[in-house]
């Protein structure tokens, strides 16, 4: 029975408290016009809500509710609602900029005559920028230091022989179309390729292939190459066909020994 009568209780009160509760409106402005999105709360009843776009807003409130209203860059700001503004059911809530202060610093006085060439020569290297370059200088580097791609064997003695290098294994009536702007960096490129492939044919295959099982004189190896050089050997030794390449100089071997031998 007393569970009841305190239910009952709690009931009325709370009816009383809905039944003093009103819905009043109310503008949020400044000293230059209206502040819109302005976050406003009952802090008693803990609703809240928005100002529109002109400004505006609907809460309810009963005498006595204290409203907070904050927005950026505004100073939070606590309104007591009193009974006049109950019996108006309007309020105007005029909210202060934020006033922002900045940290106090020294201006020193400097020896600077704002001439570049002459401040350049009074300010100080900066150590680490020194130490940077330091670190990042080429000086130590020996750019003159073969790479293993350069290495050429020089026990083989090639016979001289007077052609355009720009001929060289490029097949008869080839024509080359370089379509980049640095033309003579990439023909320059082509050409040392070019020049490295005899001598990767002759580490890849070895000495004792061309020179004791193919009998071709050490003298004659390059003018045996370009002797094969129609069939095609530079493609195939880029595509890394070794077996058809040992083929075709073992066929040509043969008659190229006789010809040489009539010479």
């Amino acid at each position: 029975m007393i569970i009841k009568l305190l239910q009952l209780y709690v009931f009325i009160l709370a009816s009383n408290s809905l039944a003093q509760q009103v819905l009043i409106n109310g503008k949020v402005i400044d000293s230059l016009g209206i502040i819109k999105n302005a976050n406003i709360i009952n802090l008693k009843t803990n609703q809240g809500t928005f100002s529109s776009d002109d400004g505006t807003f609907r809460i309810y409130v009963s005498q006595g509710d204290s409203l907070r209203i904050s927005s950026i860059q505004y100073v939070t700001r606590k309104f007591y609602v009193t009974k006049q503004n109950i019996n108006n059911k309007f309020i105007i809530i005029k909210l202060k900029p934020s006033t922002y202060v900045l940290d106090e610093f020294e201006l020193k006085k400097h020896n600077l005559t704002g001439r570049l060439g002459i401040d350049l020569k009074e300010v100080p290297t900066d150590k680490r920028d020194s130490l940077l370059r330091k670190v990042m200088g080429f000086s130590n580097v020996n750019l003159k230091r073969a790479e293993e791609d350069d290495y050429i064997d020089k026990r083989v003695r090639p016979q001289k022989v007077e052609t355009d290098p720009t001929q060289m294994f490029g097949g008869v009536g080839a024509k080359v179309v370089i379509p980049f702007k640095d033309k003579e960096s990439l023909l320059n490129k082509e050409l040392k390729r070019k020049k490295e492939v005899p001598y990767k044919i002759l580490s890849e295959l070895g000495e004792p292939f061309f020179f004791e099982e193919l009998k071709i004189p050490k003298d004659n190896y390059f003018h045996f190459l370009d002797y094969c050089n129609p069939l095609d050997i530079e493609r195939l030794h880029k595509e890394g066909n070794i077996l058809e390449l040992i083929k075709i100089f073992q066929k040509e071997s043969m008659p190229y020994l006789k010809i040489i031998k009539k010479e």
